[in-house]
């Protein structure tokens, strides 16, 4: 099915708007349920596809797996068994890889096709591998799919050649059972890897964040039944603060982690955007309320960075607000070569962009953008180029736009609730 979006531009924003569930923590808690023979259940669960594809995938592997409200889901994985798992659901969606390290302790085998998703360029899973052989299991990379096994794998010291988010789970849901000590050295601790952590911690894990991204878990030998809350979408954030720092008088984005987002806040803060933040509440969320301001925005430079640095997810939405800034900005993502695959679109729309190499551009501004027929590549690049219909004058059509909903829970509804005129059309 293809989704089309049709954008009618240059509308003003106002009111209020809640973020779902971080779509990045949500998928590897659903892996990471394998590990509890027991009841889990997830609140604030965002209904996005590719959740609904691992709900799919959790489901050929015979776990019962059911929306008990809304945004709930209560899992069980009693009865899990891999001898009929859907391989084109693996290899629809990049998030499939984190059934490694759960399947493989549990079943000790797993062989799985290579995993598909967005296009962000070459994201190799050597990690992956170097992390679970370190933990004594044998891997065989086949042409199509590939093979890791291991009888019993053993509690080691882990030393990860990247900061990979989803290497570092992989190897904490393989080590979480093993007896002794596991420790993982050169971890990403992204939030979403800190929610994985303290996920596994409320169901019996033992598992420490030390400094200098170092990972210690001492292994136990069973996970209890699991209640846990999973925080406010940190990239979501990042996309709605830069369309209300555009297109809004006055919104209002709820459910917000500020701990999540200091370096966005902190750009925004640099680029001259007139926000607040109010007291948190009691899951330790804010509001963030949003306003119009009367001075011209200011060129920023970003770089992509391990957390606490820049998240390379929220670059995107960032290189649309650097066409209205005064000035030129440098937008540098070193992880991926097609992190910036939609600037040729907003250089169609207007925007006066350099594409430096794969990695960074360059972008000057104000220039008035101007609506196109563009096209989404990945869910970041889907939800900036609408953003950048949103401002631009006259109609934006977007093409397979059903890569937006993999990411966002009814973006375009949402934003038409806001104000913003969006159609859709399925096909």
């Amino acid at each position: 099915m293809n989704t089309e979006f049709t954008i009618q531009g240059g509308t003003r924003l106002n009111g209020e708007i809640f973020i779902p569930g971080n779509k990045n923590a949500t998928t590897p808690l659903l892996a990471a349920s394998l590990l509890i023979q027991d009841t889990v259940v997830l609140d604030n669960v965002p209904r996005i596809a590719d959740v609904q594809n691992m709900i799919r995938l959790l489901q050929t592997m015979h776990v019962k797996i059911d929306w008990t409200a809304e945004n709930q889901l209560t899992i069980n994985t009693t009865d899990a068994d891999i001898t009929q798992l859907d391989e084109d659901l693996v290899k629809s969606m990049r998030s499939s890889v984190l059934f490694l390290g759960p399947l493989l302790s549990r079943f000790h085998s797993v062989t799985l096709p290579e995993p598909g998703g967005c296009t962000l360029g070459n994201r190799p899973l050597g990690t992956h591998y170097v992390a679970l052989q370190q933990l004594g299991a044998a891997v065989n990379v086949k042409k199509t799919c590939v093979e890791i096994s291991a009888k019993k794998l053993k509690a080691s010291e882990i030393i990860l050649p990247e900061f990979s988010v989803t290497a570092t789970e992989n190897a904490i849901m393989a080590a979480v059972l093993l007896s002794g000590k596991t420790i993982i050295k050169g971890a990403a601790i992204e939030p979403h890897v800190q929610e994985l952590i303290s996920f596994l911690n409320d169901a019996g894990a033992k598992i420490e964040l030390k400094p200098q991204h170092r990972i210690e878990i001492t292994g136990v030998k069973k996970l209890h039944s699991v209640s846990h809350r999973i925080a406010g979408d940190p990239n979501e954030f990042a996309a709605l603060a830069v369309l209300g720092a555009l297109a809004a008088d006055k919104i209002v984005i709820h459910g917000v982690r500020p701990d999540h987002n200091e370096m966005v806040m902190l750009k925004l803060a640099d680029i001259g955007v007139n926000f607040t933040v109010s007291q948190p509440n009691k899951n330790n969320e804010v509001s963030v309320t949003i306003t119009k301001s009367s001075k011209k925005y200011k060129a920023v430079d970003i770089q992509a960075l391990p957390f606490p640095g820049f998240p390379t997810d929220a670059q995107s939405p960032f290189t649309v607000l650097a066409t209205q800034a005064e000035g030129t900005s440098l937008i540098h993502d070193p992880l991926y070569e097609s992190r910036l695959i939609h600037v040729p679109d907003l250089i169609k729309m207007g925007a006066e962009a350099t594409v430096c190499d794969p990695h960074r551009v360059m972008i000057t501004g104000p220039t008035p953008l101007v609506g196109q027929n563009i096209k989404s590549f990945n869910i970041r690049a889907g939800a900036t180029l609408m953003i950048a219909g949103i401002i631009a004058k006259g109609e934006t059509v977007i093409c397979d736009g059903d890569i937006i909903d993999r990411g966002y829970q009814e973006l375009d509804q949402r934003l038409n609730a806001l104000g913003a005129k969006i159609s859709r059309e399925e096909s």
